[in-house]
């Protein structure tokens, strides 16, 4: 047992990926992992990103590594975690955050095009899966993996339907990880609320009439009052991957300032 409580919360000696972590929620999780103790490999498509934030994680005291690639290519999830065996010797937490809107527009079911179709599943559902089935080779020691959904993986959410069942898919895959990786590995997700991120707020200005973009706003916002920080979700991932989680797996734990779901 630890003597203290808040050593249950330290990852001290841990080693992580966390993909898509250039930039937004990624870089805040990424940030939180280095500053609880944990070595951490930084991801995204941008070089200059992966290496500001890699500089960030060193000047927390950490090690840290940066690869710039897209996780929907063919094999860069191996790539990815064979830097990190490479890097840290060792590997024992995973974070699937990259995810995102390619090719999205507010459209119905039946007027998204295939394409449209086939980029959002393939990075915010088949790059998760991917990514989870090879950091679980990799934990030689067990390890914990935590996916990121989303609030929107909950309930209809009409005009936004490709990328809201993705995360359901994702939120329904992180149960049966759980059961199928256990007990060496854990498998948990986090489905934040709104987070008021750069693409957020791109998604938002970017050709959508101002009427839609206030009431888009207005229905976002929680009862706590504000967007949410990546720092918010940061916490709740340092939380999911640490001893304090222990007994802890197949949760979907909502971050969303009361805008619904149960943990």
């Amino acid at each position: 047992m630890a003597k203290n409580v808040l050593d249950l919360f330290r990852l001290d000696g841990q080693k992580a990926v966390v993909t898509g972590s250039g930039k937004g929620i990624g870089r805040g999780i990424a940030i939180a992992l280095a500053q609880a103790g944990a070595d951490v490999l930084v991801t995204a498509r941008s070089q200059a990103d992966v290496d500001a934030v890699a500089k960030e994680i060193r000047a927390c005291g950490r090690q840290a590594a940066a690869i710039a690639i897209d996780v929907t290519e063919d094999g860069a999830m191996e790539k990815i975690g064979d830097l990190a065996v490479e890097s840290f010797g060792g590997l024992t937490i995973w974070v699937n955050n990259a995810g995102g809107l390619p090719g999205a527009q507010p459209r119905t079911f039946r007027k998204t095009p295939k394409e449209a179709w086939d980029a959002q599943i393939a990075l915010n559902f088949t790059a998760p899966w991917r990514g989870a089935v090879v950091a679980a080779d990799r934990m030689k020691e067990g390890g914990a993996i935590i996916n990121i959904s989303s609030r929107g993986s909950f309930g209809a959410h009409p005009k936004n339907g490709p990328y809201t069942s993705a995360k359901a898919a994702v939120s329904s895959m992180t149960g049966t990880m759980a059961l199928e990786m256990a007990p060496k590995i854990r498998v948990n997700a986090v489905a934040p609320g709104g987070v008021m991120t750069q693409n957020l707020e791109e998604s938002i200005a970017n050709g959508v009439p101002e009427a839609m973009r206030e009431a888009f706003i207005k229905s976002v916002i929680p009862p706590m009052g504000c967007f949410g920080d990546p720092e918010d979700i940061g916490a709740a991932v340092v939380y999911l991957a640490s001893p304090a989680a222990r007994w802890i797996t197949g949760i979907v734990l909502h971050v969303n300032g009361g805008a619904g779901g149960d943990v």
